[in-house]
């Protein structure tokens, strides 16, 4: 009865030890759903992304405001006829 004991403890023990310490073991376990959880914020992160690159190719595609806006913003483009003014801030402040 004394040796099944011992035998079954050390049974016990070498599954302990792989459940924590060994292959695919809890540690890997955890890393991995750290891994899955990064993945899919950065996958939110893009389609967010995506979405709203979406939405400004349907903006571009379907009126001229969109292309005068990007115009005007990116570009520097003013109509003929305006007056255009640029107030920039003093680097002095009080």
């Amino acid at each position: 009865m004394r040796t099944l004991t011992l035998i079954l403890l050390a049974l016990l023990g070498t599954l302990q030890y792989h459940l924590w310490w060994g292959k695919n073991g809890l540690g890997e376990y955890h890393e991995a759903a750290a891994n899955v959880s990064r993945q899919l914020e950065d996958n939110q992160r893009l389609a967010d992304r995506n979405a709203l690159l979406y939405r400004d190719i349907e903006d571009l595609n379907n009126g001229l405001a969109a292309v005068e806006e990007l115009a005007r913003n990116d570009l520097g483009m003013i109509k003929p006829g305006e007056t255009f003014y640029r107030l920039l801030l003093s680097q002095d402040k009080p």
